[in-house]
């Protein structure tokens, strides 16, 4: 059973939460993709409970019911985990992050060692200005054109990324399937049936349902600096990339397994963006639970 609420925080913003499982297990804070919402991926959920952990989702300010935050970057999502943590009355807690939530669960680690036990990036994304990564370097077409507006800025972004919300807000499956056709490799396409494709259609309409400011805000912060180092990173961490993704390329989690602070990559071959979680999700939830 999931119970939904919604969190009031120090600076008069709403923050909208999903937390499931034991009361008296230690959180693992999940951070979204983009753009997606706080809905529960049912194979990551499970294998949170099955290890006692309570998951714990939440929406980025601009998506869904959470306020938006006009010009925030990456590093403002750690304030917003902080709060999170002090509602659930919880003094440590695990993160993770699956694209475009990997920034921002990178975060919340760097920037509260003393809370965080461990974080888990899957297929993340590594900073915009990395030294020696081609940013864009093999993603597929529709990413290329959305970063292209994105760094022109809100107002060429926003028209582009309303006329896409259209499909994406229905949670049709195959439709979602046939619109992200050019970042969809075939072992992405192959993933996404059954109830982890429902689970996948339905958080990405839940995260533009109510509009594109969340997505535009994520889009811009991943051009920016993102307002920590990584260099700081203190506690253990994961990085999880496939070869095959077209959505954040495998040169990302390469960089990020070579500039994370004592990081335990798997770079896996003939994966995808989609793909390794529905192959490796109870692999990747071990291994982290294991750091408490």
């Amino acid at each position: 059973m999931s119970v939904m609420t919604i969190l009031s925080l120090p600076d008069g913003r709403q923050l909208s939460v999903c937390i499931s499982g034991p009361e008296d297990g230690t959180p693992l804070i999940y951070h979204h993709g983009t753009p997606s919402g706080l809905n529960q991926i049912r194979v990551l959920r499970r294998g949170a409970h099955e290890r006692g952990l309570r998951f714990v989702t939440y929406s980025r300010p601009g998506y869904g019911e959470s306020t938006r935050l006009p010009g925030r970057d990456v590093a403002a999502a750690a304030s917003d985990v902080e709060a999170l943590l002090d509602h659930l009355g919880a003094s440590r807690c695990l993160v993770s992050g699956w694209s475009g939530g990997g920034p921002h669960a990178l975060a919340s680690a760097v920037l509260l060692p003393e809370r965080v036990a461990g974080v888990l990036v899957i297929s993340g994304a590594a900073p915009h200005d990395a030294t020696g990564l081609d940013f864009l370097g093999g993603m597929g077409e529709g990413n290329l054109e959305e970063f292209g507006l994105a760094a022109q800025g809100e107002a060429a972004l926003r028209p582009a990324l309303e006329t896409m919300a259209g499909p994406m807000a229905t949670a049709d499956l195959a439709m979602l399937t046939a619109d992200m056709g050019s970042l969809l490799p075939d072992a992405d396409r192959d993933a996404l049936t059954g109830e982890f494709g429902e689970d996948l259609a339905e958080a990405i309409a839940a995260g533009v349902r109510g509009g594109v400011d969340g997505w535009i805000d994520d889009d811009l912060a991943f051009l920016q600096p993102w307002g920590f180092s990584l260099d700081e990173l203190a506690v253990p961490s994961f990085v999880w990339q496939g070869s095959e993704d077209l959505m954040v390329p495998f040169a990302h989690g390469q960089w990020l397994a070579k500039n994370l602070p004592g990081a335990v990559a798997h770079l896996e071959p003939g994966q995808g963006h989609l793909s390794i979680v529905a192959t490796f999700a109870t692999t990747m939830l071990d291994e982290l639970a294991h750091t408490l």
